[in-house]
């Protein structure tokens, strides 16, 4: 993976510090070629990965990047999926119901009632495959060599103890994709003790690595030890605790860590990208 890695929150009015520039990124970004803009931006200054949700605008980007496969040969998409807010809207439009007839076929929710938890285990993981099948189309013919699963299913199926299932995500993508497997958590040491006794090595973890534990379950120092013990690809997100640390104090102290191989950050302006770059480039050499 490449070292630096840039994310998608911005061009789709997430931000961790106000609704002012939630407002502002909405409005700025609200059509494709801003997009790809910022990210030919990004290109120039030397960062070739683009980590995103599977918004049905990234399917528009997918287009573009297709139509033009000179300009684009050396570009690479990490999807993460799934795209939790398409399903919330389709349980707000159809009801739960009616969301679970769309998506899930056949009679799995009344069996898994049923079956309780073995009969999830095992059969969830078809449905899996074929949801991943589903998101994975708006990519096709795009170098995808990392798929991740978001926070929010991965830590559902840690709390549900439903741990068949992500070795499931990690042995498909490998199988189907010629892909590696990489997991969205907010509890890194646990998803790597899971992933570990289900004989995944060195499994590519993306989580909240920051100075002041934002988002971080278990805080500070279990982090540190992991990173600094264990055997795995840490990507570090959230690397500004939600806004509550100043950029380059933020970047020092990621770029001091061990084991964190890539940093993913999101920006809406070419400056701020320069920054963050930058400030990359300043404490990897300092580490050095």
């Amino acid at each position: 993976m490449e070292r630096i890695l840039f994310g998608d929150n911005q061009f789709f009015a997430v931000n961790h510090i106000s609704d002012e520039k939630s407002r502002a990124q909405s409005i700025k970004f609200k059509d494709d070629s801003a997009i790809i803009k910022t990210l030919d931006e990004a290109r120039s200054l030397g960062i070739n990965t683009f980590m995103c949700t599977t918004h049905d605008r990234i399917a528009n980007i997918c287009d573009i990047i297709r139509n033009d496969p000179q300009k684009y040969k050396d570009f690479k998409i990490y999807p993460c999926m799934p795209y939790a807010h398409k399903y919330a809207n389709a349980v707000t439009e159809l009801g739960i119901a009616g969301t679970l007839k769309q998506y899930v076929p056949g009679n799995f929710i009344g069996s898994m009632f049923k079956g309780g938890m073995a009969y999830l285990s095992k059969d969830f993981i078809s449905i899996m495959e074929l949801l991943i099948d589903a998101e994975m189309k708006m990519f096709k013919g795009i170098n995808t060599p990392v798929v991740f699963l978001q926070n929010v299913i991965t830590d559902l199926f840690l709390g549900l103890r439903a741990y068949d299932i992500l070795i499931g995500f990690h042995d498909y993508v490998k199988k189907k994709y010629n892909a590696e497997a990489g997991f969205i958590t907010m509890n890194m040491p646990k998803l790597l003790d899971v992933l570990e006794k289900g004989g995944v090595e060195n499994p590519i973890i993306c989580s909240s690595i920051n100075k002041v534990g934002f988002r971080m379950s278990g805080g500070i120092e279990i982090y540190e030890e992991t990173l600094r013990t264990r055997k795995l690809r840490a990507i570090a997100m959230q690397v500004l605790g939600g806004g509550a640390i100043h950029p380059k104090e933020a970047i020092e102290y990621v770029c001091g860590l061990p084991n964190i191989e890539s940093i993913l950050f999101g920006a809406s302006s070419k400056a701020n990208i320069q920054n963050t770059v930058d400030n990359i480039h300043l404490f990897d050499g300092v580490k050095a």
